[in-house]
């Protein structure tokens, strides 16, 4: 049966709730997905090496740090005419079917992958359907597959000249691009993927191709698009991006944008309802290499922004060295490995926020037995802070937005009892007071 959501917005808080609670049956293999995180992992400047047999060596820590679903960037190999820098582009394939030789073997690859799944992790590959590199197979025994220009020449994707974009008007391909994703899934055991530039590709590929390649295994799908530009993607995709929010919050902190606007959005995004959920992030591999990381683009409230990631309505998103902090932009088409430390200063920060995430209920991503609300205080033009229940499971989340102290009291009748503090593990009554003195870049979770 269908559920029924309900969407309703008391003074500042937005609800979520049904009727029912009935789940498809086709959804129970993927129960995972409402309580993981996700980390992206960029395997050419995860190590020195750059390999598969590396990175393996380092799941073991990602595994205490809470990590549940890795994200491998794409694994095939890279299109050599037209590349980009001396290594290319990992997002320009010469084949759908075949393991990049820069990070090891194919061997190499299935093993890691086992051993992902002995440690209990969850993994999904990087999959580039819109388009190729200028030298993929395809372009050699099936050019019928891509677009061409009137002069009859590769057409390229919006100005990105290593890579020629794919014909989905072509059934042939598409059926060739659906069986070279059945096989990762029938090889290597792969749980998922994560479907790059997803809203470039019309959305009746996906419709088609989910249903094709589930019948191996139910998988998780992350699709990169924001579901407030494009709805109909959300009706196919288990997850997506988050891009509107991300842009916004920038903006917010650079240019001194009020809070509000914030909060309006956070207000869109819930109307999308519980079919689907959203990514959150403040870095990943684009961002980083070409925007800047979180710490340039957020500054003094990088980390109030990494824990609402971890604790409002969907999935965590993380990037490779992000629990060192990395601070620096990682160079995209050469080698540019990370600098790790012994130190790894952010992972129990991420610890304590991606292990509260996967425990309690009352965060579980895309469950519309969760309620949210925005709660009120005396300084709602600096602070954001709100509640999530479900059922007798509360989290209270709050987090200094400003670039300055501020003290301020929560004023809001949704929040009341006595909750404990998850980093210092205080207990605190909020029957007898909500006052809080922040300093610049506080924040504060709390759980029932």
């Amino acid at each position: 049966m269908k559920k029924l959501i309900l969407l309703a917005i008391i003074g500042l808080g937005i609800v979520s709730c049904t009727t029912q609670n009935t789940k498809n049956t086709m959804d129970l293999p993927k129960e995972w997905k409402h309580t993981t995180n996700i980390y992206e992992v960029n395997i050419r400047q995860y190590t020195p090496e750059g390999t598969f047999k590396a990175f393996e060596k380092e799941m073991p820590r990602l595994k205490k740090m809470g990590v549940r679903t890795l994200w491998l960037m794409p694994v095939t190999p890279i299109a050599q005419q037209n590349k980009k820098g001396s290594l290319g582009s990992p997002y320009a394939a010469s084949d759908y079917t075949s393991i990049n030789p820069e990070f090891g073997t194919m061997n190499d690859f299935k093993h890691m992958i086992n051993e992902a799944h002995r440690l209990g992790f969850k993994v999904i590959i990087d999959w580039v359907a819109n388009h190729t590199g200028w030298d993929h197979v395809w372009t050699k025994t099936h050019p019928e597959f891509y677009l061409k220009d009137p002069d009859g020449k590769f057409h390229i994707a919006s100005g990105m000249d290593d890579i020629i974009e794919l014909d989905y008007k072509n059934q042939e391909m598409r059926l060739a691009m659906i069986d070279a994703m059945k096989f990762w899934v029938k090889e290597t055991g792969i749980d998922g993927f994560r479907c790059d530039l997803a809203s470039w590709v019309e959305v009746d590929f996906w419709q088609q191709a989910r249903p094709e390649v589930e019948k191996i295994k139910p998988l998780f799908w992350l699709g990169e698009f924001d579901e407030l530009e494009s709805p109909e993607y959300g009706k196919v995709f288990d997850a997506s991006y988050s891009w509107k929010w991300m842009h916004k919050s920038a903006d917010y902190y650079k240019k001194n944008e009020p809070l509000q606007e914030l909060k309006d959005l956070l207000l869109q995004y819930s109307k999308i309802g519980d079919h689907s959920m959203r990514a959150w992030f403040t870095a990943n591999h684009d961002e980083n290499s070409w925007n800047g990381t979180e710490y340039e683009k957020y500054a003094v409230i990088a980390k109030p922004m990494a824990v609402f990631s971890a604790t409002w309505n969907g999935v965590p998103l993380m990037y490779s060295g992000q629990e060192l902090p990395n601070m620096k932009r990682l160079e995209f088409f050469e080698k540019d490995a990370i600098k790790w430390t012994n130190t790894y200063q952010m992972a129990e920060f991420y610890k304590t926020l991606l292990e509260l995430k996967t425990s309690n209920p009352a965060l579980r991503g895309g469950d519309a037995n969760v309620a949210t609300y925005l709660l009120n205080t005396t300084a709602n033009d600096k602070i954001l802070a709100y509640l999530r229940k479900n059922g007798n499971d509360e989290v209270l989340v709050v987090l200094n937005m400003s670039k300055e102290p501020i003290n301020f009291t929560i004023e809001d009748e949704n929040l009341s009892g006595t909750f404990r503090n998850i980093f210092d593990r205080t207990k605190r009554d909020f029957n007898s007071g909500k006052d809080f003195n922040f300093k610049v870049s506080d924040y504060s979770v709390f759980e029932k």
